[in-house]
């Protein structure tokens, strides 16, 4: 299969933090997503498409969409929280399912406001920052916990997302997660922009990670405002009202080089454009079509 290229509702401000404005109709979302020429689209925040199975397949059928994951952010580093991430994890897994699409992928993440100090230093976390041996072990078990019971009850595979503002960031602590977890059971998604923003290389965490990339969102990260945001230790929410989510093509991630990797690679599943903005910041629609427009100047 050829790479397919997708969107995302956080594209038009539907993002998994609260207190940032009314969103946007998830119709008009996805008219204008397949409007401007994509393929697929990831679920956004619980509810904001149908919950019902049938509804949601119409919804995404009629625009000729396919439906390619959902992003579960779980406090993976609470043990109390695992219970509640399963449940969820779980009935989000058969949501997808059940709506007709078996291939999509549990998109799980360790939860951006599960710990202030890692919001507040997001983009310029050091080890001291980070968990101690006993904590990455509960947050694997967590993440390793989830991924088996979406597995299991309802046949959909699981991808971990590193996240600015979580435990699970720097490429050192990419490393550690996938060291920790078992490739059978739980994959590995490459997102260029947090990756960039947490001063990591997104080629190289692909080469290195090729087999468990299982799925790949393509973001941008403005350099400028990435610096002014570690020179002026603003957190991750404001790195995102700021726009170091930025079109691609303009920030500081090297597409056309990762895309030859990924080609190179034997890469053939999805990636999703995610350009995280805040309602009434910039124009969805508009950015929508020129970041389309870019990846097809480099063959997707």
């Amino acid at each position: 299969m050829a790479i397919r290229v997708a969107n995302a509702p956080c594209s038009w401000g539907i993002l998994e933090f609260d207190g940032h404005g009314p969103a946007v109709p998830s119709a008009q979302v996805l008219d204008e997503l397949a409007a401007t020429g994509y393929a697929g689209t990831e679920l956004g925040d619980w509810g904001f498409m149908p919950t019902d199975p049938a509804a949601l397949h119409h919804d995404i059928e009629r625009r000729a969409l396919t439906l390619i994951g959902a992003f579960v952010p779980v406090d993976l580093s609470n043990p109390s929280a695992h219970t509640e991430g399963i449940e969820r994890a779980v009935r989000t897994a058969r949501l997808l399912r059940d709506a007709g699409y078996p291939h999509a992928f549990v998109v799980l993440a360790d939860m951006t406001d599960g710990n202030a100090r890692r919001v507040a230093v997001a983009g310029r976390a050091g080890d001291a920052d980070g968990l101690d041996r006993a904590q990455w072990d509960v947050l694997t078990r967590g993440a390793s916990a989830i991924a088996g019971e979406v597995r299991e009850q309802t046949g959909l595979r699981t991808v971990f997302h590193p996240h600015c503002g979580s435990f699970v960031e720097t490429a050192t602590e990419v490393d550690l997660l996938m060291e920790r977890t078992d490739s059978s059971l739980l994959g590995l998604c490459l997102d260029t922009g947090h990756l960039t923003y947490a001063g990591a290389d997104p080629i190289a965490v692909f080469e290195r990670y090729r087999h468990r990339v299982w799925h790949v969102h393509f973001k941008d990260c403005d350099p400028d405002i990435a610096a002014g945001g570690r020179r002026n230790e603003s957190d991750y929410f404001t790195a995102v009202r700021n726009g170091v989510f930025c079109e691609l093509g303009r920030g500081g991630v090297n597409f056309p080089r990762l895309v030859d990797a990924m080609r190179h690679g034997g890469y053939d599943g999805w990636v999703v454009v995610e350009q995280d903005v805040l309602p009434a910041l910039g124009t969805p629609e508009e950015s929508a079509r020129r970041n389309r427009a870019y990846l097809r100047r480099l063959g997707l």
